[in-house]
């Protein structure tokens, strides 16, 4: 697997912030918790509510539809433990944000 370049560093989200990006196939939603930016599944598992659209709460990111938490270091439902996103590796290199799918 290789990094490939999703967005510029500019257009990441504000300090507890989410924000969703078009990824290949797939639409990938960025949480930025405390500073701290994660890369998920941007697909609710509950209903399919789009993550990146979302708001941050107490480090989780909360489903604009039905209010189910994600935490943002192990995409593990706060409502389901037994539910997970699938989060992918993030690096920032010279203003360029590179995701690992």
């Amino acid at each position: 697997m290789a990094f490939i370049k999703l967005t510029a560093q500019s257009a990441l989200p504000a300090t507890n912030e989410a924000k969703e990006f078009p990824c290949g196939n797939k639409t990938i939603c960025i949480a930025n918790v405390n500073g701290t930016y994660s890369a998920m599944d941007n697909i609710c598992l509950h209903r399919g509510g789009p993550l990146g659209q979302g708001m941050i709460e107490g480090g989780k990111v909360i489903c604009p539809w039905h209010g189910w938490a994600w935490d943002a270091k192990t995409g593990v439902a706060e409502q389901d433990s037994r539910m997970k996103v699938a989060l992918y590796p993030l690096k920032i290199e010279n203003g360029e944000v590179m995701i690992e799918i």
